[in-house]
């Protein structure tokens, strides 16, 4: 399953260069993972207040093209990996479908004490696995 959101530069996310901030773009990113979510019916308000959460364990970002001010963003997440206590999430920034930004993130479920945890069944959605 992808999930596609759209968002649009504003001014103040770009650099003295004129364009975005590399850092941005981990905002963008984390953005449409939550847009993701909710997408697959993941309830992470309820999974934070039952004493869990989501932690990034490893990102890894490849910058391709920059993005402007007033560009309209697609953000596209797709799960890649899926194991007990941990995934992977594929993302794609896209311009008029050209690939500005490509990303691997991992996530860990974590219990309140910040230890990874497995994932509760209640949350183990069918939208986490990857597709075959």
């Amino acid at each position: 399953m992808i999930t596609e959101c759209i968002l649009q530069v504003r001014t103040y996310e770009c650099d003295s260069y004129g364009h975005v901030n590399n850092a941005i773009y981990l905002n963008y990113l984390e953005y449409a993972r939550y847009e993701f979510l909710k997408a697959i019916n993941f309830d992470y308000p309820a999974f934070i207040k039952a004493g869990y959460g989501i932690f990034v364990a490893h990102l890894e970002i490849d910058y391709k093209k920059q993005a402007y001010p007033d560009d309209l963003l697609t953000i596209q997440t797709r799960p890649l990996k899926k194991g007990a206590v941990s995934g992977t999430l594929a993302q794609k920034i896209l311009r008029d479908k050209e690939s500005i930004v490509e990303a691997f993130v991992t996530w860990a479920c974590v219990n309140t004490e910040g230890i990874p945890s497995k994932l509760p069944p209640q949350w183990n959605v069918p939208g986490l696995m990857p597709e075959d």
